[in-house]
C-alpha cells in the first residue's frame, strides 16, 4: 500500500464553523460516522462506524505510517479527526511528532498527508470540492444532497414532538437516508480521486508540500489565549453597551438607539438628515454638528463598534489546554499562494496605539470596569485595542515578533532594477522620504527638511506600485489626508517619472503575458518565465513555484482596449472570467515572491516554535534566552533564488502580542 484516499463523515455537538476542527473533536460526543477510503486508487469502500463496522487493521495501521501517503480534500480535517479517533480507539496505533516542550502532541504527523484542496489551489482552482468538480467537468460530481444529509446526521437537531424529543438523528431513525449518506461519502472519495487524476500532469513541487507540512505544524501548535482577558472583555463590553444605550435613550428618547433607521429619523428631525450613519459619514458629520448632536453621534459610534466579536471567536475556538488552533489556511489566496486567516482571523486584528496598553490590559484582566470608566471615555475602543493582547506565550516563554521591512517595495525594486530604491534599502533609508525626494527633487527628512512631503511619498508608494492612478490614491485615503484633488494626477505623474524601470517592468510583463496567451509560447522578462500548457498559463517565480491562470484568453477591457482574461474566483467569491493586465500580474508576482520569502524564513526559524504569522510578520513562542537580534538576522537571510535582494527584519519581545510601538 502506497496511497490511501480518504473522506469521513462525523458528528459533534461543537459547531465546526465557529470552533474549527481542533475544538470540534474535543466534544465528548465527537465520533466518526462513516469512513470512506480507497487503497492505491482501487475500489472505494465505506465503513459504517456508526452501525458497528470496524476499519480494517491494515488501514488503521496505515493512518500513522508515513510511508503511506494519505490524500483527502482539506486533509487537515481528516487528519485531526482521525488523530482523535486513534487516540481513543487505537492508542497503540497513534504516533505523534511532538517533543516535550511543544504542544502538537495530540495530532498525527502531517508529513504522511497530502491535500487535494492544496493541489487545486496551486492550480488556481476553487477551494471547495463541489466547485473544483464543476470547473474540471469531472464525470463524477459531488452530490447536491450532501448538505441536507450532514444537517440530519452530523449536527444536533431540535427536539420536537414529531421526532420524539430527541436532540440527535441516528442511522436507525431513517435507514434510507443512512444508505444515501454512505453513497454520498463514497462519491466524495471518488471525486477527490478524480481531481488527482485530472491534475496528474501538473505536480505540486516538493517545497510546497514541505511548506504545507510546516503550516500544519503551526496550526497544530496553536497560540495560547489569556482567557481572563477574553471573558472579562466580553462581560465589560456587554455592560458598557447597556450604559451607552441607556445614555442614548435619555438623550434621544428613542426606543432602540442602535437602530440605524430610528437614529436617522431622529437626526432628520433635528435638522441634520443623513443617508448613511456609517463610520466615515458620522465622523464627518460630527465636525459640523451642534454640541448636543455631536454628543449623540459620539455615543452612537461607540455603541456601534463591534469590539467584542473577536473575543467571542476566541471563546468559541479555545481548546482544553487554553490554545486556539487552526487559525491559518495554507494557500488560502490561490492567486498568489499567500495564507489566509480562519476563525479569529489574525490577519485583520485592530491595531493598538494606546501608550498605556499594558495598564489597560491589566484592568480588563482583573475585570475592573469602574477604573476603566474613570480612566477612559471610550471603553469599546479600549477593548478593540486590547484584542491582540489576549494572545500570550505559554508560562516561562516570551513572544518574539519580527517582520520584514517594506518587503513588497524591496521585491519590485529588485525585479525591475530600480537602483536608487535598492540603494535606499542597502543604506537603511526611509523609502517614503526617499520616494518623496525623488518625486519632488528636494531633500525630504522624516523629522527635518520638507517633512510634510513624506506623507505624499508614503501614499504614492502604497497606492501606485501596481499601476494605480488617481482612483487608487483616493481609495487609499488621499483626500482625507488633506491632499487636494487637483494634486492627485501630478502625484501619479511624479511617482511614475521617479520610477521608470518599475513602469517599464509593468509593460514588459504585459507584453510577455499577451504573447504567451496569443501564441501559446514561452516568454521571459526580468527573470520571470511565462508559459502555456493544456489550457493554463503559468508564471514561474524565482523560487520555482508557479502561479496558475485557468483558461487564459484575449478580451476587451472596459476602456475598449485589449486585455488578458482568465477564469478564477472574483471579488464576489464566484467563479468567473477575470480581466487583467501587466501591472496586476506584477502585483501577483511581487506578492507571490514575498510569500515565498516569508515561507523561506518560516523554515529557517521553524525551531523557534512559530505560533502565528500575519502578512509579513512572524510570532514566535521562544525561551527566555532567545535573542531578538539573532532571530531578525536569521529572518533577514536572502534566499538563494533571489541573490542580491536586500532584506531587513526588525522585531521585539513581549509578554503578550501587540503591534510594535
Amino acid at each position: 500500500m502506497k496511497k490511501l484516499s480518504i473522506d469521513i463523515e462525523t458528528y459533534s455537538s461543537n459547531d465546526l464553523t465557529k470552533s474549527g476542527v481542533y475544538k470540534y473533536v474535543e466534544a465528548p460526543d465527537f465520533e466518526i460516522l462513516l469512513f470512506g477510503y480507497s487503497v492505491d486508487d482501487g475500489e472505494v469502500r465505506v465503513v459504517d462506524l456508526a452501525c458497528g463496522e470496524l476499519i480494517p487493521e491494515k488501514i488503521v495501521a496505515a493512518l500513522s505510517d508515513e510511508d503511506v501517503t494519505k490524500w483527502a480534500f482539506n486533509a487537515q480535517f481528516e487528519r485531526i479527526c482521525l488523530s482523535a479517533y486513534l487516540r481513543k480507539h487505537y492508542p497503540q496505533n497513534f504516533y505523534s511528532y511532538s517533543i516535550p516542550e511543544d504542544s502538537v502532541g495530540n495530532y498525527l504527523d502531517p508529513h504522511g498527508w497530502k491535500c487535494s484542496m492544496v493541489w487545486s489551489a496551486y492550480m488556481g482552482l476553487p477551494l471547495s470540492l463541489k466547485s473544483v468538480g464543476g470547473v474540471l467537468k469531472l464525470s463524477e460530481q459531488k452530490m447536491d444532497e450532501g448538505k441536507a444529509l450532514i444537517r440530519y446526521f452530523s449536527v444536533p437537531c431540535n427536539p420536537t414532538k414529531a421526532n420524539g424529543g430527541r436532540s440527535r438523528n441516528l442511522p436507525e431513525h431513517d435507514p434510507a437516508k443512512r444508505e444515501l449518506f454512505k453513497t454520498y461519502n463514497k462519491r466524495d472519495v471518488e471525486v477527490e480521486m478524480a481531481i488527482q487524476h485530472k491534475l496528474r500532469n501538473f505536480s505540486v513541487p516538493d517545497m510546497v508540500w514541505e511548506e504545507y507540512w510546516l503550516d500544519q505544524e503551526i496550526n497544530d501548535r496553536g497560540i495560547a489565549l489569556d482567557m481572563d482577558v477574553v471573558e472579562n472583555a466580553i462581560s465589560i463590553d456587554a455592560a458598557s453597551k447597556d450604559k451607552l444605550s441607556e445614555s442614548l435613550q435619555e438623550l434621544t428618547g428613542l426606543e432602540n438607539p442602535n437602530s440605524a433607521a430610528q437614529m436617522k429619523g431622529w437626526l432628520s428631525d433635528k435638522g441634520m438628515p443623513m443617508e448613511s450613519i456609517g463610520k466615515k459619514e458620522v465622523a464627518a458629520a460630527m465636525e459640523k454638528a451642534p454640541e448636543d448632536i455631536a454628543r449623540v453621534l459620539t455615543l452612537r459610534q461607540q455603541l456601534a463598534k463591534s469590539s467584542v466579536s473577536k473575543y467571542q471567536a476566541m471563546q468559541n475556538a479555545v481548546c482544553a489546554d487554553g490554545r486556539a488552533r487552526g487559525m491559518f489556511m495554507f494557500y488560502g489566496a490561490n492567486r498568489t499562494g499567500r495564507f489566509s486567516g480562519r476563525i479569529i482571523q489574525l490577519q485583520n486584528l485592530p491595531q493598538n496605539h494606546m501608550p498605556d496598553l499594558t495598564q489597560a490590559r491589566e484592568l480588563v484582566k482583573a475585570g475592573d470596569m469602574e477604573m476603566l470608566e474613570i480612566l477612559y471615555d471610550n471603553i469599546p475602543m479600549v477593548l478593540s485595542e486590547l484584542i491582540r493582547t489576549a494572545f500570550v506565550p505559554k508560562p516561562g516563554y516570551k513572544f518574539v515578533v519580527a517582520d520584514f521591512s517594506a518587503i513588497e517595495a524591496r521585491v519590485i525594486a529588485y525585479l525591475a532594477g530600480e537602483e536608487w530604491r535598492s540603494e535606499v534599502f542597502k543604506n537603511g533609508g526611509d523609502i517614503y522620504c526617499a520616494s518623496a525626494s525623488q518625486m519632488f527633487k528636494v531633500l525630504v527628512e522624516k523629522h527635518g527638511q520638507n517633512a510634510h512631503l513624506r506623507q505624499k511619498g508614503k501614499i504614492a508608494e502604497l497606492a501606485l506600485g501596481y499601476g494605480g492612478a488617481v482612483g487608487a490614491l483616493k481609495a487609499m485615503g488621499a483626500l482625507e489626508m488633506g491632499i487636494p484633488e487637483d494634486e492627485l494626477q501630478p502625484l501619479v505623474d511624479s511617482w511614475r517619472a521617479a520610477n521608470p524601470k518599475i513602469v517599464q517592468f509593468w509593460w514588459d510583463v504585459d507584453r510577455c503575458v499577451k504573447e504567451t496567451v496569443r501564441k501559446k509560447k514561452d516568454t521571459e522578462t526580468h527573470g520571470i518565465r511565462f508559459s502555456y500548457q493544456s489550457g493554463m498559463m503559468f508564471i514561474t517565480l524565482p523560487s520555482g513555484r508557479r502561479l496558475a491562470y485557468v483558461k487564459p484568453g484575449m478580451g476587451e477591457n472596459r476602456f475598449g482596449g485589449e486585455s488578458v482574461t482568465y477564469e478564477g474566483v472574483g471579488g464576489n467569491k464566484k467563479w468567473e472570467r477575470i480581466e487583467s493586465y501587466g501591472p496586476k500580474f506584477v502585483e501577483n508576482i511581487v506578492q507571490g515572491i514575498s510569500r515565498d520569502i516569508l515561507c523561506y524564513a518560516m523554515r529557517t526559524l521553524s525551531h523557534c516554535f512559530i505560533v502565528g504569522h500575519v502578512h509579513d510578520e512572524l510570532i514566535m513562542e521562544c525561551s527566555r534566552g532567545v535573542s531578538v537580534d539573532v532571530v531578525c538576522e536569521q529572518m533577514s537571510r536572502t534566499p538563494p533564488w533571489v541573490p542580491g535582494l536586500i532584506l531587513n527584519a526588525a522585531g521585539f519581545e513581549a509578554e503578550h502580542y501587540k503591534k510594535d510601538d
